[in-house]
């Protein structure tokens, strides 16, 4: 069996002029050291072994090796091998051939405009989990040895169908149990043949927006909204209309405005002000989408942690057969790296859907979908979402109780449902929330300015907190360095 630096000593052989054997050896090495195909402290393979893979006699080898040790290319350790030097001689010349990016100018490279128009508006924090990132759950408080469980199980006798590309919009097991849940915690109507597995919230809209709008379609959202809609929507070349949002959720623009082909809302908690979605106004874009013939996409990222009053039934089961495309995720209840969420397709969609993302994301992981439809059956998933929410509940209590000390209650916001997995603390207009959350940041402390979520020009400023994945005992001292960073900006 041949090693991985067998076959690159190989190719680089039959690259090298003809010369004798053991020269064109040593420089096949000596290149593949310096250009760091061979590593610092990466071991060679026995001289035995590699004179087979490269069938040579093995004084051959061994003549290479030496004279490479003694020139202080590599290092020979008595009993374990021969290894890549940590520094080669080479890097102390200055007559050392470089790198083509070093010595020359590099390709320059020309992105799509829709490339370079997706980077310029790219909003995607680098850092994913501190005080106080928003929107991510506690990793540390999910039940991993029991789903581990779940997973050693099945993957101890997989069956084929799991091991191969998923063309039926997911696993048959995780979507009957999401039937199962869905109707009754968020009164979705549905059956298993309308639910699609995705790989997130992120390509569940890519789909929607790919199979529903031409380039040049409108698309209403949410003003203030979710960025990555806006990139989704910019790529794939369609309009955004902003429409404002007060206590009542979305305000749709009047029908003589034009007829959107597809509206994105977040009505049970609108992201990122948190306000509900009032029924009446529930009605009135129900009813302006039928009129329209407009498609609803129901985004309810964080439906599941609501800590005081009645649940809020979606938007997808007001009405029988409603124009709405629910899409949901687990990113929020269990963790982000899963990568699953799901649509529920209205049923003329859900065939051409389920083909459409056959052919785009070749839809898979059907082992760990198998696994979750388990994790949901047996009980372990409304149980780790019922600890959740106690736990949640406590510490938005704690911090929220904070900004109240520090800034006074005038300091939250208004549109309060309190829910979700953030907050928003306010600032005064004339504040730079972009400075602070980048002053904070390089502190250590995650928040998000209020003002990047709006597309035109506002005069609101604030902060996005996330209290979901901060222990109390360390929201304090993460809280007084993010006040130090707002007094500064102040004076």
């Amino acid at each position: 069996m041949r090693s991985l630096s067998g076959d690159l000593l190989l190719q680089r052989l039959g690259d090298q002029p003809a010369d004798k054997l053991h020269k064109r050896l040593y420089n096949a090495i000596r290149t593949s050291i310096l250009d760091g195909s061979l590593p610092p402290s990466s071991r060679l393979p026995a001289s035995r072994d590699l004179a087979q893979e490269l069938s040579v006699s093995r004084n051959t080898v061994l003549t290479v090796y030496e004279q490479l040790l003694a020139e202080g290319y590599v290092l020979s350790r008595q009993g374990s091998g021969t290894f890549v030097a940590e520094t080669v001689p080479d890097r102390y010349l200055s007559t050392t051939s470089q790198p083509m990016s070093e010595r020359g100018e590099q390709r320059r490279v020309e992105l799509s405009k829709r490339g370079a128009s997706l980077l310029h508006h790219a909003s995607a924090s680098p850092k994913q989990w501190g005080a106080f990132i928003p929107g991510v759950p506690d990793v540390n408080a999910f039940p991993h040895q029991i789903f581990s469980k779940i997973q050693a199980r099945i993957s101890r006798r997989p069956t084929p169908q799991r091991l191969t590309y998923s063309n039926q919009g997911g696993s048959p097991e995780l979507q009957h149990a999401l039937v199962d849940y869905l109707r009754v915690a968020r009164s979705v109507r549905c059956s298993p043949e309308q639910i699609l597995i995705t790989e997130g919230i992120h390509q569940a809209i890519d789909l929607v927006t790919r199979m529903l709008c031409n380039p040049g379609d409108d698309a209403w959202i949410e003003e203030p909204g979710y960025w990555g809609i806006r990139n989704i929507l910019r790529i794939n070349d369609v309009n955004i209309c902003p429409c404002e949002v007060d206590e009542a959720g979305m305000v749709p623009a009047e029908q003589n405005a034009g007829a959107p082909r597809v509206i994105f809302v977040t009505p049970s908690h609108q992201y990122p002000l948190g306000s509900v979605m009032s029924l009446a106004r529930r009605q009135r874009l129900l009813a302006l989408a039928r009129h329209a013939g407009s498609w609803i996409v129901e985004d309810d990222y964080d439906s599941e942690f609501r800590f005081s009053g009645q649940p809020i039934p979606a938007l997808q089961g007001l009405e029988a057969d409603a124009p709405v495309i629910y899409i949901g995720t687990f990113s929020k209840t269990l963790y982000p790296a899963l990568r699953l969420g799901y649509m529920v397709l209205p049923k003329p969609l859900m065939n051409e859907f389920k083909i459409a993302h056959a052919e785009l994301y070749r839809g898979g992981h059907l082992l760990i979908q198998a696994a979750l439809a388990q994790f949901i059956q047996e009980g372990h998933y409304t149980a780790h979402i019922r600890r959740m929410r106690l736990l949640y509940a406590k510490r938005r209590a704690f911090l929220t109780a904070l900004i109240e000390q520090h800034l006074g209650k005038q300091a939250l916001s208004e549109f309060n449902s309190n829910a979700g997995l953030h907050l928003i603390l306010n600032l005064p207009n004339d504040t730079d929330d972009v400075a602070i959350a980048s002053a904070a940041s390089a502190r250590g402390v995650l928040v998000r300015a209020l003002s990047r979520y709006y597309m035109q020009p506002s005069a609101r400023r604030g902060l996005l907190m996330g209290f979901a994945c901060v222990p109390e005992e360390q929201m304090a001292a993460a809280f007084s360095v993010l006040l130090e960073c707002i007094h500064s900006q102040e004076s």
